[in-house]
């Protein structure tokens, strides 16, 4: 039998929360990690590993609920180390690639396809770039944006969109050095204020033909990390093969 040590176990638990609250958007409790733990272990050790869990910023629970959701710090956590590599269904990648065979005319049409394509497979906003084209500059799901992070108001929702219309801010964040393939930026992590109850995904795509840019989802904090990643991969690989 494999002996799982406490710190193995606290990752176990959060990731546990995180994907749960991820997928519903509710407060997580006890009683739920419990029933779906798979090894035998006691209420008392769960709500235990809880209470560290949030002692230690990696959860909070809100006022009315004895519940757990994730912080910033619990999300950058997860996708520094527990978060799962998953990949596109095979019927996704064939609809992605009728698209671009029959969509893609001229680098114009290229962005505005890809921006299509991310946002409707991520349900969050996306934002492409090409290096060296000032004005070229695409975005779209908005109105997944608006749903996701609806919570917080009219106000800052306007406040987003207002951002997302002033490219040169953007573009600092998408231009920022990528230490690896895809660069992920977590609330106050991006840098920009407006952007702060979100989340943003950035990927370096270049065409056979040598242009160049960036692709980047934008939603709330708790967006499926995992499915924005593989999309992102996907189709900047993807990217790799047109004119």
């Amino acid at each position: 039998m494999v002996r799982v040590n406490p710190r193995q176990r606290k990752d176990i638990v959060l990731g546990m929360v995180i994907q749960q609250y991820i997928s519903r958007e509710v407060p997580v409790s006890s009683a739920f990690i419990a029933e779906e733990y798979e090894k035998d272990i006691s209420s008392a050790t769960i709500r235990n590993i809880l209470a560290d869990l949030e002692s230690d910023g990696y959860l909070t629970h809100p006022h009315t609920s004895s519940g757990r959701v994730p912080t910033q710090r619990g999300y950058r956590y997860y996708v520094d180390f527990l978060m799962r590599e998953i990949v596109l269904v095979e019927e996704e990648r064939r609809q992605v690639q009728r698209e671009y065979e029959q969509g893609v005319r001229e680098l114009k049409h290229l962005m505005e396809l890809t921006s299509e394509v991310i946002s409707d497979l991520t349900h969050c906003a996306s934002i492409v770039t090409l290096e060296g084209y000032p004005r070229t500059y695409s975005f779209r799901g908005t109105n997944y944006l608006a749903e996701a992070v609806g919570v917080y108001g009219v106000q800052k929702m306007a406040c987003i969109l207002k951002a997302l219309e002033e490219k040169e801010r953007i573009l600092e964040v998408l231009r920022r050095d990528l230490d690896k393939k895809i660069k992920i930026y977590i609330g106050q992590e991006t840098a920009c204020e407006d952007f702060d109850d979100c989340a943003m995904a950035v990927s370096h795509f270049q065409t056979r033909m040598g242009a160049s840019g960036h692709i980047a989802v934008l939603g709330s904090t708790r967006m499926n990390y995992e499915r924005v990643v593989s999309t992102l991969e996907y189709v900047s690989d993807l990217m790799r093969q047109l004119g």
